[in-house]
């Protein structure tokens, strides 16, 4: 049985990462890179689908952890009856080769420690043909394109396909053990000071760290995600994965369980937004850079998602030996919803790129044709219905949502008219933007309900509406809005917290039952704010704080009856999510501050 998904930790190196459980165990991870086959997978199966435990032999030994501040390393304190230990692990940044390294660190008495791995590759089914290094300091593991070394000065025993060790660990000293990931057709990478490399890593980390530009009362939990968003990027293109998980279920027992080691364009909005909000210009142009590449072509080629490298076809299948985590069936690989038609991707992109434009990043010159081209392409198609921003699997609808992002989609072209002197139909798509507002307002308000439904003509409420009010298609304040957001707030919650829609009430495709959807109540909190219901903003956004795990980590629902985190971990969308939401509430409370005469610096503390 795994742990619950908040019991993980998250570490990384820019290409790959790794999950790592409070009771020392690494049970999920994909070499070399993030959509790669696993080597450890028991997050989705048993230990013997692969895992790396290493941990006091006593199985009462108390646990605290947390990450050294600004960085992606992980220290794990393990208090037993006979001393103390720190278990440290993390990803140096890669050197040709992608390592994990882990370290114990006596800090009192003497413990007792003990080690099992087993290695498997294709997602658990790969078992390796393992030997001995040529100079004994660890072994080697083959199997296929795949090679995987793991060095330490610890005696290590072949036991029923499993790697044992048993030692002993006293204060001062310090036990270091190396895997390294290498194609089987390479040389051996050459062996490392795992010391040296920690130090390296930290420099490294709290470098990147001190570049943040957020300060006040919520700088904390904002900085952490800014990491996390750090850790889920593949540093070669720039993309950022969804999460770095596959098939950790909406609902536990249930089928929706979906492939996110993918870029979706949807995220590029709030991810550019957010990255330059808190300073990190470079990866901001990295990602928009990524943008530019994936969505070049013909336009009606346009994906909703790409691989890694902007990859197009990302073909699903089913892994039928896995049995998932806690039986939650299906484990999934691809993701078919890369075929469907969203049309608010069309919103998306216009408004990152906007974004990315207005928030002081070069211009690229050479998107603007291919954005041109993409609204001339929108202009045509946005009467159709779609799938939608869930993915629906149930068939198209006329969705609310993708059509207030064709909205945004015109009315962000219109802005890069006025604003940056670049050409195009300017008449033709300010008739056009009017023709999407009207028609949204026309179909998709129902008097009965008293809000915006999730399709036109429907009768059922859905928390992406949420976001009209924060992309700019009418504000807050607006009687309509405001209606929909206490409908929403009355009707679509679990235990305070937003439902994405009632899956028990539309007809999705899929059976019902999931978790309350992070990201919309932090939209939530945002409306609040908007409709000045500040203090209960803040009270939401706390309690969604009081949410993530101990190391600040956030998985992209949360079932309120069994009080767990649900679905693939970490979310980006949820950290994003926190992380505007957190920057709203501060620039609120420095406004008023401004409006009442107190320093801002008050306000926020």
């Amino acid at each position: 049985m795994p742990s619950r998904i908040e019991d993980y930790a998250l570490i990384g190196d820019g290409h790959t990462a790794a999950l790592v459980a409070r009771d020392g165990s690494v049970d999920w991870l994909c070499w070399p890179r993030f959509d790669s086959a696993a080597c450890f997978a028991a997050l989705l199966g048993s230990p013997d689908h692969g895992r790396w435990l290493l941990t006091p032999a006593e199985g009462s030994a108390r646990v605290t952890r947390r990450y050294r501040e600004g960085t992606l390393i992980l220290e794990t304190d393990y208090e037993t009856s006979t001393g103390c230990v720190t278990v440290v692990d993390f990803m140096p940044l890669r050197n040709g080769w992608s390592e994990l390294i882990r370290i114990v660190f006596g800090k009192r008495g003497s413990v007792d420690m003990k080690m099992e791995m087993a290695l498997r590759f294709d997602y658990g089914a790969a078992v390796p043909w393992v030997t001995q290094l040529p100079d004994g300091s660890g072994l080697r593991a083959i199997a296929g394109p795949d090679m995987v070394t793991l060095r330490t000065p610890v005696e290590l025993v072949g036991v029923n396909l499993h790697t044992e060790a048993h030692f002993r660990v006293d204060e001062g000293q310090a036990v270091p053990f190396t895997l390294a990931y290498t194609p089987s057709h390479q040389a051996l990478p050459p062996a490392g000071n795992a010391r040296n490399a920690l130090a390296k890593t930290e420099n490294y980390w709290r470098e990147w760290s001190g570049r943040s530009t957020v300060t006040g009362r919520y700088a904390d939990p904002v900085q952490r995600s800014v990491i996390t968003l750090k850790a889920l990027a593949y540093e070669p293109t720039g993309g950022i994965v969804a999460a770095p998980t596959t098939s950790l279920p909406e609902a536990i027992g249930g089928t929706r369980n979906w492939d996110y080691r993918y870029t979706w364009l949807r995220d590029a909005t709030i991810t550019l937004l957010a990255l330059m909000r808190c300073g990190y210009y470079d990866e901001a142009g990295k990602w928009r850079d990524w943008l530019a590449r994936a969505i070049a072509g013909s336009p009606d080629q346009l994906r909703i998602m790409y691989g890694l490298a902007g990859e197009r076809r990302l073909p699903e299948w089913e892994v039928p030996w896995l049995p998932g985590y806690e039986n939650s069936q299906p484990v999934r690989i691809g993701n078919q919803a890369v075929d469907q038609l969203q049309l608010d991707v069309y919103g998306e992109v216009m408004n990152a790129l906007f974004v990315a434009r207005a928030g002081g990043l070069p211009a690229d010159e050479a998107s603007w044709p291919i954005q041109n081209s993409l609204v001339d392409h929108l202009s045509k198609i946005w009467t159709q219905p779609d799938e939608g921003i869930w993915e629906v699997r149930g068939g198209r609808q006329h969705f609310t949502f993708s059509k207030v992002m064709a909205w945004v989609a015109v009315d962000r072209a219109i802005k890069s008219i006025e604003r940056f002197g670049v050409e195009g139909p300017l008449d033709e798509w300010r008739t056009l933007r009017a023709r999407i507002h009207d028609d949204v307002c026309t179909k998709a308000w129902n008097p009965k309900l008293q809000a915006f439904t999730q399709s036109y003509g429907g009768n059922n409420l859905d928390a992406s509406v949420l976001l009209m009010s924060l992309l700019g298609f009418l504000p807050a304040t607006d009687p309509r809005m405001r209606s929909t957001i206490e409908a929403i707030e009355r009707n679509l919650t679990d235990g305070g917290l937003v439902l994405r829609y009632r899956t028990e009430h539309t007809a999705d495709g899929l059976p019902p039952g999931e978790g309350t959807f992070l990201a919309c109540s932090f939209w939530m909190a945002d409306n609040l704010a908007l409709i000045g219901r500040r203090d209960e903003a803040h009270e939401l956004y706390g309690r969604l704080l009081a949410l993530r795990n101990d190391v600040g980590l956030l998985a992209e629902e949360y079932d309120v009856v069994r009080q767990r985190q649900v679905g693939n971990f970490p979310q980006a969308f949820s950290h994003v999510a926190l992380i505007h939401t957190g920057l709203n509430l501060m620039r609120h409370e420095q406004e008023m501050a401004r409006d009442a005469g107190q320093p801002a610096s008050e306000a926020a503390a």
